[in-house]
């Protein structure tokens, strides 16, 4: 199984990890009508089965549905897994005992006394400053209580600040969990991705397949059995669909090439960027067998260029 590090000395974890925004979420994703805790104990399972073990939630997710989902599972298996959640500051959470608590509440949900990775959700600086985060989290590292500390939706001088802060502490930045796909190369552009490589932070890339966009699997004629907010989002549309087609189209040839499918070579592509962990949701047992397959091969650099230059 390939595996790699959170950060320069963080634990090690699998190349790629399950996203579990969508377990529990009744909003966004309409869990609990097209599908539902079974389907994603299935996709629990089939993840541990192909040797992905690495789980990213958040307390925020379903509202903590997520984290007790992932820590009933946990206790079927005996497989060791790298779980990595987040804290949210609002509504009136501000100070630092505050995150001390979300902590405790999170490990109580997850039904475990240590998790791989503690990540602050948003950099909301105006509310809680960075300084603060990174000291009390430093400290709950040395505690045992977390392995690694991580930031997600930071900007390049934000992340640097908070790697500055915690290195006052002795302790690496480990992760900057932030989108990154195909479709969504922002990062590459906003100094993120550079400055992710000159600090030795890693990437976990969330939305790494744009919401299920480039699976394939998506027509103007089936778009109509969309649930949740996709179905307001432009590029789940005929035209925006028609746009993407060079992409789908290059996906699509190189699926045929190495027997894999445009979510595996989508998975792949971010994979071979180097220090990225491709973090792609998973509703149900197929979803997470898919995923996997990302893995134990690559793409040439010729490839991953022509790729780039598509999804332009």
């Amino acid at each position: 199984m390939q595996t790699t590090k959170l950060g320069s000395n963080g634990p090690t974890v699998t190349a790629l990890g399950v996203g579990t925004w969508a377990w529990g979420d009744t909003l966004f994703w309409a869990y609990g009508k097209d599908f539902g805790a079974k389907d994603v104990e299935e996709a629990f399972q089939a993840s541990i089965d192909a040797g992905v073990t690495f789980f990213d939630t958040a307390e925020v997710y379903g509202l903590g549905e997520s984290e007790r989902l992932i820590g009933k599972f946990s206790k079927q298996t005996s497989q060791p897994l790298q779980i990595a959640t987040k804290y949210f500051p609002l509504p009136w959470r501000w100070s630092r005992s505050s995150i001390v608590d979300a902590l405790t509440s999170s490990l109580e949900r997850l039904q475990t006394s240590q998790i791989s990775l503690y990540q602050i959700h948003w950099p909301l600086e105006f509310i809680l400053k960075t300084k603060d985060f990174m000291e009390v989290l430093a400290d709950e590292v040395k505690k045992g209580r977390i392995q690694s500390v991580g930031v997600s939706n930071y900007s390049a001088a934000q992340m640097t600040l908070a790697h500055q802060y915690l290195s006052e502490k002795g302790i690496p930045l480990a992760v900057n969990q932030v989108p990154y796909s195909l479709l969504n190369k922002q990062i590459e552009q906003n100094g993120v991705l550079q400055k992710s490589q000159q600090l030795g932070i890693t990437i976990l890339a969330y939305s790494p397949l744009a919401q299920g966009l480039l699976t394939g699997k998506y027509t103007p004629e089936n778009l109509k059995t969309l649930q949740g907010a996709r179905r307001i989002d432009p590029r789940f549309s005929p035209q925006g669909l028609q746009k993407l087609e060079p992409l789908f189209s290059t996906l699509k040839e190189l699926s045929e090439k190495y027997d894999k499918t445009p979510a595996q070579i989508s998975l792949n592509w971010l994979i071979s960027q180097g220090n990225v962990i491709p973090i792609p949701g998973a509703k149900n047992a197929n979803q997470a067998k898919q995923n996997a397959g990302a893995l134990g091969w690559s793409l040439t650099k010729e490839e991953i260029e022509l790729l780039r230059q598509k999804s332009n």
